[in-house]
């Protein structure tokens, strides 16, 4: 089974940009920490990062080969991307949004997702752990439902 982790714009610079929101911790401590996680769960899993809104759809729509599932960061492109959106529908590989930030205790344009009604589901606000469940929730929901 192979994970898609797809980290959107400014995720390269986490552990730099405003760390009272985000924390210290940078996205290749992210990508250690889901490696480890994915070796226990016996998956593979591929890392992607881009601050191009066009990049990350095509990365989407080249998952439809050879990925069963997508942890994504949309980050920015939430709120804004109808792009990413329909890349995610289309692809119809099961898909979860996650957030290092609670986007509900912040700007009230952030309280919107333009990807979360087509995603299996959506973490948001427990930093890195949260990308760990996603990953944990997202290959749980494979194995009682593998794709075709």
């Amino acid at each position: 089974m192979k994970i898609l982790v797809i980290h959107g714009p400014n995720l390269n610079v986490l552990g730099k940009r405003e760390q009272e929101v985000y924390g210290s911790v940078t996205m290749e401590e992210i990508n250690s920490v889901l490696k480890n996680e994915a070796r226990g769960l016996g998956v593979e899993i591929e890392f992607f990062q881009s601050n191009s809104e066009g990049e990350i759809v095509t990365k989407i729509q080249e998952a439809m080969e050879g990925v069963e599932g997508i942890v994504i960061n949309p980050a920015a492109y939430t709120h804004t991307s109808i792009a990413i959106r329909d890349a995610v529908a289309a692809a119809g590989i099961p898909t979860v949004e996650v957030h290092i930030s609670n986007v509900f205790k912040r700007e009230e344009f952030r309280h919107k997702s333009l990807i979360s009604p087509v995603a299996l589901g959506v973490i948001s606000g427990l930093g890195v752990d949260g990308y760990v469940l996603a990953l944990r929730g997202l290959v749980g929901h494979l194995n009682k439902n593998p794709r075709p």
